[in-house]
């Protein structure tokens, strides 16, 4: 080769748009900053009261603790929900969107309730590329199997409720305004809500984040800043003591690491008290996003995680990997993202035998076609329609879990 000859450094084909997307969202989350200690503060008092049971004494100091179980577990990535009457199901799911008071949200019921309560939590996407800087700019964690629900302590009791809104538990804590004693008795405006996966097998609620801790929001504040008030305050409070008279649940943190070498071992191979679902990638300078976000990632395979393929109701992997999508009104079926990923469209004449309606989740097999992606982006998927999923599903796959199958 000649001496004056340059070499182009070569250019890796693009997997996938997650890492532009990443960029957008930081980006994002910087121009929208909104009311956070409202948002909060309002989203407290929904959680709490939105169908609470009745209480015999308001005012007694005794322990009051409720367990309104509907589910077996929570491991992998979807809820198992109460069944709802066909009339509940969203017809149309930009409604959702529209809703940002959460005093509105406490009006919905059903699949909307379901589907909004849903929303409120930040959902990682599927890792499906290796995003830049991620030594520098990550961190990593063991991610527990278990039920995903929001804790929240107010006004003496404690209350965690799933992914749809369901109460899992009704309990005195030792959380700041968690039970009526008086170490923990506080005004109505010193509440918490923590983002917590409770570990049947241990009866203990482990922690992964944090979004208010005494009426003070941490919507905005960093990953790096939120884990570390996390450890700190949640120690100081006594959650993290065996449980007592007054105190239903142990919290305890989960141990993070800084994403690299080393910390990746950690998080990948160290024992814990829990049964592991995966690795938890959290961008240090994410703030707290409702909904699917890329600056939160899930890695799993057969070595982390029980839960790495879709299975059906027995246990059994399918012979073809399949794929729950939404059918809008214009035939076309699409993701939970936003915007939703498009995957293809039905016939209109199949919707009519079919009696299928805007809004309904539908599961398709993917094909031998598979998946055809151009420049990091779906061009063409091979899908064959099944039937409707169970309706315990809250909302479709998301773009990165599909293409991750």
């Amino acid at each position: 080769m000649p001496t004056h000859e340059i070499r182009r450094a070569y250019k890796r084909p693009a997997i996938s748009d997650q890492q532009k997307r990443r960029e957008l969202s930081l980006l994002r989350q910087q121009q929208n900053r909104f009311d956070a200690q409202s948002h909060a503060r309002r989203l407290a008092s929904t959680l709490l009261s939105f169908n609470q049971p009745p209480s015999s004494s308001s005012s007694s100091s005794e322990p009051h603790c409720i367990s309104e179980e509907h589910d077996e577990g929570d491991e992998g990535d979807e809820d198992v929900y109460e069944e709802d009457n066909d009339d509940d199901q969203l017809q149309n799911g930009t409604q959702l969107n529209q809703i940002k008071d959460v005093r509105q949200a406490s009006k919905l019921r059903g699949q909307e309730s379901r589907r909004w309560f849903a929303r409120q939590l930040m959902l990682p996407e599927w890792m499906i590329d290796v995003p830049d800087c991620l030594t520098l700019d990550w961190f990593v964690l063991a991610r527990p199997a278990g039920k995903r629900c929001f804790v929240v302590s107010i006004n003496g009791t404690t209350v965690s409720r799933q992914r749809n809104g369901s109460v899992l538990h009704y309990f005195p804590s030792a959380l700041p305004s968690g039970a009526r004693t008086r170490e923990n008795s506080g005004s109505a405006q010193s509440y918490c809500i923590l983002d917590c996966i409770f570990h049947e097998m241990d009866q203990t609620y482990y922690v992964i984040d944090i979004l208010c801790w005494r009426g003070y929001s941490l919507y905005d504040c960093n990953a790096d800043f939120r884990f570390f008030w996390l450890n700190s305050k949640l120690s100081e409070s006594g959650a993290c003591k065996p449980p007592s008279h007054y105190h239903k649940y142990r919290f305890s943190p989960v141990p993070v690491y800084n994403c690299d070498q080393s910390g990746l071992l950690s998080a990948y191979t160290e024992k814990v008290p829990y049964v592991k679902d995966g690795l938890l990638f959290y961008n240090k300078h994410a703030h707290y996003q409702s909904g699917n976000t890329p600056l939160t990632l899930v890695w799993k395979d057969e070595k982390c995680s029980q839960y790495v393929i879709d299975t059906d109701s027995a246990g059994k992997v399918p012979s073809k990997q399949q794929v729950v999508l939404e059918l809008q009104s214009d035939g076309k079926v699409t993701t939970s993202d936003d915007p939703p990923v498009v995957f293809g469209c039905l016939d209109q004449e199949f919707l009519l035998k079919s009696g299928l309606s805007p809004g309904n989740l539908l599961r398709f097999s993917i094909s031998d076609g598979g998946l055809t992606f151009v420049d990091g982006k779906l061009e063409k998927a091979d899908l064959q329609y099944q039937d409707k999923p169970n309706r315990a599903r809250a909302f479709a796959d998301s773009y990165s879990k599909a293409i991750s199958i």
